[in-house]
């Protein structure tokens, strides 16, 4: 089907970017874009940047359809760092007649990237495209997680038509289901209803306070590290750092945070997609956001040229193995990188199920999680929340 791409791409126009192409390592430079009389070559291709200028799942955000050009016009000019992935630019998906045929058409293109280890990058559009990202693992029949970094939920009313505010929920009630989990990252608390914040613990998926994540960012990346989906709300960040989203709030991310939290999916062998929404160029400020967004993009590649290729079950010579015993309760089983340093922790699963869910018993967590479980005799909260996913296998 990539023979067929280009059928679905707008070119993208240099001229009106303000890019002059040279021989310098800039992005504009150094990636294949595809042009007027010229579609890019897929050998050897890590990344592909998709811009999406679709806005009617947009509820509140009108012109966030319109962001993908203003965010390449400062992803251009960077330097392109000589480790970073081979990578290619689409353009700009040509939207369907109807939203439902928007959303099928780009689930099929992430899906054909996805079987080639192609990773998307989309750009632009309200956050409900997450919906169509996640069609394309459903076509796959792989069980996903997805974390989302916003200032809500976005579980809304499922039965209603879907929307930038009840994609998660419509996600979550789809039946044959192949949603494992969803965090929220950065939620705050006065824009989230005690409805939603009891559905999100019914549903067993995690939500983390603006205030808890900024107070540790790093706490933040065994979540990240966790995700198949990464999914970026720009109303998350404060209205000083990023005013381009019509209901941005003085609270919020900051630059240098949200910059690393991409630079923990970027670094993840989990994560196979990246999207980045409700960024509204007619909101923006000297291209303020436009230009954190590229840098945001900057870190993800940055981090996916550090990746190490490791798992507790497929390098299990690289790890630590460290068991902590409970009384009367399920032992846990960490696991510690002798190469990077990273934890992970085993939740105990049927042996039916072990292939189903082989990427999710065994859990990204922290170093603080091994000294809460070690020290002071309390199961890791992470631990707990997969244990009530899947069916356990019973303690000899």
């Amino acid at each position: 089907m990539m023979t067929d791409f280009e059928l679905f791409f707008k070119p993208v126009v240099l001229e009106r970017l303000h890019f002059v192409a040279s021989s310098s390592n800039r992005f504009g430079d150094k990636i294949d874009i595809h042009t007027v009389g010229h579609f890019p070559h897929f050998e050897g291709v890590s990344v592909a940047l998709i811009g999406i200028e679709e806005e009617r799942g947009s509820k509140d955000n009108k012109g966030c359809g319109m962001g993908a050009d203003a965010i390449r016009e400062q992803l251009y000019p960077l330097f392109y760092a000589p480790t970073m992935p081979k990578m290619l630019d689409l353009g700009n998906l040509i939207s369907g007649k109807t939203l439902k045929d928007t959303y099928a058409i780009l689930a099929d293109i992430v899906e054909t990237l996805l079987k080639n280890n192609i990773i998307p990058i989309l750009l632009g559009s309200s956050q409900d495209i997450t919906f169509a990202n996640y069609l394309a693992y459903e076509q796959l029949q792989q069980v996903v997680n997805i974390v989302s970094i916003d200032s809500k939920f976005d579980i809304g009313n499922s039965e209603q038509p879907i929307d930038s505010h009840n994609f998660a929920g419509v996600i979550a009630a789809r039946q044959p289901n192949f949603l494992f989990n969803y965090s929220n990252i950065g939620y705050q608390t006065y824009f989230v209803s005690h409805e939603d914040v009891a559905l999100m613990d019914d549903l067993f998926f995690d939500a983390f306070r603006l205030g808890l994540a900024k107070k540790d960012i790093f706490e933040c990346e065994p979540v990240v590290r966790n995700a198949d989906i990464f999914s970026l709300d720009m109303g998350s960040l404060c209205y000083s750092v990023s005013p381009a989203c019509r209901y941005i709030s003085p609270n919020g991310f900051t630059g240098v945070e949200i910059c690393q939290l991409a630079y923990f999916a970027g670094l993840s062998n989990k994560i196979s997609s990246f999207g980045i929404y409700e960024y509204n160029p007619l909101c923006d400020v000297c291209s303020q956001s436009a230009m954190l967004i590229a840098q945001v993009i900057w870190y993800f590649l940055d981090g996916i040229s550090k990746r190490t290729d490791e798992h507790p079950a497929l390098t299990p010579g690289r790890f630590n193995k460290i068991t902590v015993v409970f009384e009367n309760l399920y032992d846990v089983i960490f696991y510690r990188s002798k190469v990077s340093g990273m934890w992970w922790m085993e939740v105990p699963i049927d042996p039916v199920l072990q292939q189903k869910y082989n990427k999710h018993y065994l859990v990204p967590c922290s170093a603080k999680d091994y000294q809460t479980a070690s020290k002071n005799d309390i199961l890791p909260e992470r631990w707990l929340q997969t244990f009530k996913k899947i069916k356990p296998s019973k303690k000899s």
